[in-house]
C-alpha cells in the first residue's frame, strides 16, 4: 500500500563523542499512516483485517492481475540487509548480545530472522522477484546477502504526548550507527529495524499496519554527508497475534513465536523494497506492491511433528535447514499468480 508522506531531511548529529547512549529523538512522532489506496509514501502491510477489506476493492486502473511497471529504480543487483536491533536486550533467541556489531560478518547471529536472511536469496521463492526487471530490461538477481547487524542495547523511547516512534527516530537511528562505526553506509541496503513488545514504529502498529518500508535522508559520516537510504520498520508482529501472525495459539516451526512471526512479515518487507525501493518502480492499479497482492495467503501449508504450519523449507549442508511460514508472492509472469517458488 502507498501513504502520502514525505520525509524531512535529517539535521546533522549534533553529538560527535563517542557514547554507548543512542541520540535523544529530536522531532516529535507523527500521526498513524495513511492506509487509503489513492495514497502514497511508506509501504505498509496492513494487518489480516485491514488487507480482507482492502484486497477486493475496485482498482482505479487495471484489472487485479495486472502489476504495472512505472519506470522507478530497482534493486537490480541484489539486496542487501542489515538488522539494527533496537532493544536493550536480545530480542529473538539465539541473537546478537546487546551492544555487538558487525559490519561484515553475520554468524554470531543465531536467530531466526539471521538464518532466513543468510539463506533468502538463492531460493526458489525468492527467485519470484526474477520476473520483474528495470527500466533497461535487466531482470532482478535472485540474491539477498546479509551483510551485518547492530544490537544497539537500546530502549526505543516514545515522546511525551504520543503513542508513536516516528520515522525520524528510526532515521536517527540509523545516523548515529553511521558516524559511530556500528554501520556501514550502502545505497543498495535495507536496514530492518527490529523492535519488541508493542513498540508503535509509525503510528498504526498492530491496528492498521504490521510492517513498512520506506526511505529516507541520513548523515552517514561526521563530516555531515547526507545520503538516501532504505530501511524497514519492524515491530514485533507476535505482539497483535490476531492482526500480525499466524501463531497466537499455534505453534510455530522453530520454537521462537516471535521470530517466526516476524520473519513471514521480513520477507515481505524485502521482496517489496527490492522491486520498489523508492515507490516508484512495481505495483497495481491498487497500489498494492507485488507482496501486497499475496498478503496473509500461504498457499499449500504443512505441518511440523509439533503441529506447527509451514509452507517453505530454507537452508541445506552444514547449515541445516529451518521450516517458515511465509506469505506467498505475487509472480509477474502471463497473467500473474501467487505463488511460494518460481
Amino acid at each position: 500500500m502507498r501513504k502520502l508522506a514525505t520525509l524531512a531531511a535529517l539535521t546533522l548529529a549534533a553529538a560527535c563523542a563517542d557514547s554507548a547512549r543512542i541520540a535523544e529523538p529530536r522531532i516529535a512522532a507523527r500521526p498513524a499512516l495513511d492506509l487509503s489506496a489513492s495514497s502514497a509514501g511508506p509501504r505498509v502491510l496492513p494487518t489480516k483485517a485491514r488487507i480482507n477489506e482492502l484486497r477486493f476493492a475496485r482498482s482505479p486502473n487495471g484489472s487485479r492481475g495486472t502489476i504495472f511497471y512505472h519506470g522507478g529504480p530497482v534493486l537490480a543487483a541484489g539486496t542487501n540487509v542489515v538488522a539494527v536491533y533496537w532493544a536493550n536486550h536480545t530480542i529473538y533467541t539465539d541473537g546478537p548480545k546487546p551492544g555487538s556489531y558487525s559490519t561484515s560478518r553475520n554468524s554470531a547471529d543465531g536467530s531466526v530472522v539471521g538464518f532466513l536472511l543468510r539463506n533468502l536469496g538463492g531460493s526458489p521463492y525468492f527467485n519470484i522477484n526474477t520476473t520483474y526487471y528495470d527500466q533497461s530490461g535487466t531482470t532482478i538477481a535472485n540474491v539477498v546477502r546479509y551483510t551485518g547487524y547492530w544490537a544497539n542495547n537500546q530502549t526505543p523511547i516514545v515522546p511525551s504526548g504520543t503513542e508513536a516512534v516516528s520515522d525520524q527516530q528510526m532515521l536517527d537511528v540509523l545516523d548515529y550507527g553511521f558516524q559511530h562505526g556500528y554501520l556501514t553506509y550502502d545505497p543498495s541496503t535495507v536496514y530492518a529495524i527490529f523492535t519488541e513488545g508493542q513498540v508503535n514504529l509509525g503510528g498504526g502498529f498492530g491496528t492498521s499496519y504490521c510492517a513498512y518500508h520506506w526511505y529516507g535522508t541520513a548523515t552517514i559520516d561526521r563530516r555531515g554527508t547526507q545520503k538516501r537510504v532504505l530501511y524497514a520498520a519492524m515491530p514485533d508482529a507476535y505482539a497483535y497475534p490476531d492482526a500480525c501472525s499466524e501463531f497466537g495459539s499455534t505453534p510455530s516451526p522453530n520454537g521462537d513465536p516471535h521470530a517466526d512471526a516476524v520473519a513471514n512479515v521480513l520477507a515481505h518487507e524485502i521482496e517489496e523494497t527490492t522491486t520498489d525501493m523508492f515507490g516508484t518502480a512495481w505495483w497495481d492499479g491498487r497500489g498494492y506492491e507485488n507482496a501486497d497482492k499475496c498478503a496473509w495467503t500461504f498457499g499449500s501449508v504443512e505441518v511440523t511433528a509439533g503441529g506447527a504450519p509451514y509452507n517453505l523449507t530454507l537452508g541445506g549442508g552444514s547449515t541445516g535447514v529451518k521450516n517458515f511460514l511465509i506469505q506467498r508472492n505475487w509472480v509477474n509472469s502471463g497473467s500473474g499468480y501467487c505463488a511460494t517458488s518460481y
